[in-house]
C-alpha cells in the first residue's frame, strides 16, 4: 500500500475549488480521488512474470496453502495487514455520521498505519450497527487479515464487539479508541509522576467520561498500579449506589473509586493529583483550582479541552491535551501502528494486557532524558517510538506465549 496525495487540478472530474463560487480549500484538495491506493510489490513486466504472479505459478502457492494453511502467513501478505473496521457510529467529534463519511477518517488511520509502523492497512466500513451483524461479517473477513483494528464504533456496543471477536478469532483484535487511548495516556502519565518524585501508586485520578476510551483507560490504570480512580459522567462520579447504570459502568463502580466518592465531577476532583478529560464539556477553573499541588491536567478533548491549557497552567505541574499545537499530545497514533507491527511481526494470537502495559513503557522511555513539563510525552513524529513499541510488544507476546514464531 502507498499513500498518494492526487493533486485535485489534475483529477478527473470537474473541479470548482478556487473559483468564486467555492473558495479552495487545501483539506479537499489532499483528499481528492481519496488517500491511498494499493501498489504492486513484484514485478509484472513480460508474460514469465505474469506467469509466476499469477496462473500458473500461483497454483502451486495455493495448493501448498490448502495443504498446510499457516504458509498463508508466508506466501501471502496476510500476516502482515490489518483491517481498520468501523460502522461510523462515532466519528472523531462527529458523532454517528455513517459508514461513508467515515471513509476518510478510516483512510487517514491506513496511512498512519503504513507511515508510522510499516503495516498494510484496509479501511472497511460497514453498513450495518448490529453487534451480531459486524461480528459475523469481520470473522468472515478475517481469512484475508493478520490483525482487526476496531475504529469509531459507539459505546457500549464497541466493548461486546470487541470481546466477541477475541473470543473466535485467533489474531489480534484491538479497538483503538479504548486501548490506545489508554496505553498513550498511561506513559504520559508515567512520566509526569516521574518528573514530580512520585509513583502510580501515589496518584488519585479523575477521569471525565464513561464512554469507550474513559472506561479503558480506567481498566488499565487499574492494572499498572495507580492508587484511586474514580470515572463520571454527564450525571457525576460512577459509584455503586447510582441505579441508573449500564452493565459497564456497573462493573466500572465495582473496579474504581475506592475512595467512596459520590456526587459531582468538580467534587471529586477536590484534592485529586489528576484529571483526565475524554468527554469533551468545560470543567470549572475552580474545580480544577480545588486539586492537590502538582496536579496532572490531560484534557484531551477535540478541538476544545474540557480545561484550557490557559487555565490548566495555573494550577498543574504537567499539563496535556490531545492537539497537536501544544505540548503533550495524547496522541494514538503513538500507539497502534509500533503495537501492530509488533503483534504481526511474532503472529501473536492476541494482544495481551501485557503486551499493552510494554507498549506504555516503552514511549515513556522514549522520552529519556528529555523529560520536562513540557514534555512527559514524545513526539508522534519521532522515529524512534514505533520501533521501540514493536520491539516491546514482541517481546511481552513471546514472554506470554502468545506469539507463533
Amino acid at each position: 500500500m502507498a499513500a498518494e496525495i492526487v493533486n485535485p487540478r489534475s483529477a478527473s472530474g470537474t473541479d470548482t475549488e478556487g473559483t468564486q463560487e467555492e473558495p479552495f480549500d487545501p483539506a479537499f484538495a489532499l483528499h481528492r480521488g481519496g488517500k491511498m491506493a494499493i501498489q504492486a510489490t513484484v514485478p509484472l513486466r513480460d508474460k514469465d512474470d505474469l506467469s509466476l504472479a499469477y496462473t500458473p505459478g500461483v497454483a502451486k502457492v495455493c495448493s501448498a496453502i490448502a495443504e498446510q494453511p499457516e504458509l498463508v502467513n508466508d506466501y501471502t501478505w496476510k500476516s502482515q495487514v490489518v483491517a481498520v473496521v468501523t460502522d461510523g457510529t462515532a466519528v472523531l467529534g462527529l458523532g454517528d455520521i455513517g459508514p461513508e463519511a467515515s471513509l476518510p477518517v478510516m483512510e487517514g488511520k491506513a496511512i498512519l498505519f503504513k507511515q508510522f509502523g510499516g503495516v498494510d492497512a484496509v479501511p472497511i466500513a460497514l453498513a450495518t450497527t448490529d453487534t451480531d451483524e459486524i461480528v459475523e461479517t469481520v470473522v468472515r473477513l478475517a481469512p484475508s487479515f493478520g490483525g482487526v483494528n476496531l475504529e469509531d464504533i459507539s459505546a457500549p456496543r464497541c466493548f461486546e464487539i470487541e470481546r466477541k471477536l477475541q473470543e473466535r478469532l485467533d489474531i489480534p483484535v484491538f479497538h483503538d479508541d479504548q486501548h490506545g487511548t489508554a496505553i498513550v495516556t498511561l506513559a504520559a502519565l508515567r512520566n509526569a509522576a516521574k518528573l514530580t518524585g512520585r509513583t502510580l501508586g501515589d496518584l488519585r485520578a479523575v477521569i471525565s467520561g464513561a464512554g469507550a476510551a474513559g472506561v479503558a483507560i480506567a481498566k488499565f490504570l487499574l492494572e499498572a498500579g495507580i492508587g484511586d480512580v474514580a470515572v463520571a459522567d454527564r450525571k457525576g462520579v460512577v459509584s455503586a449506589d447510582r441505579e441508573d447504570l449500564t452493565d459497564v459502568k456497573r462493573e466500572i463502580a465495582e473496579l474504581t473509586n475506592k475512595a467512596g466518592l459520590s456526587g459531582s465531577l468538580e467534587t471529586a476532583l477536590a484534592g485529586a493529583d489528576v484529571f483526565i478529560g475524554v468527554s469533551g464539556g468545560t470543567v470549572p477553573e475552580a474545580a480544577v483550582a480545588s486539586m492537590a499541588p502538582n496536579s496532572f491536567v490531560f484534557a484531551m478533548a477535540n478541538p476544545n479541552p474540557e480545561v484550557h491549557p490557559d487555565v490548566a497552567h495555573k494550577y498543574a505541574a504537567v499539563v496535556a491535551t490531545g492537539r497537536s499545537d501544544y505540548p503533550n499530545q495524547i496522541n494514538n497514533v503513538l500507539a497502534f501502528p509500533g503495537i501492530f507491527a509488533g503483534a504481526l511481526q511474532v503472529r501473536a494470537s492476541r494482544i495481551t494486557e501485557g503486551m499493552k502495559i510494554a507498549a506504555a513503557n516503552a514511549i515513556a522511555d522514549v522520552v529519556g532524558e528529555q523529560l520536562a513539563a513540557d514534555c512527559v510525552i514524545p513526539s508522534p513524529f519521532d522515529e524512534r517510538v514505533a520501533p521501540a513499541v514493536a520491539a516491546a510488544v514482541a517481546a511481552a507476546a513471546r514472554a506470554e506465549g502468545v506469539a507463533r514464531r
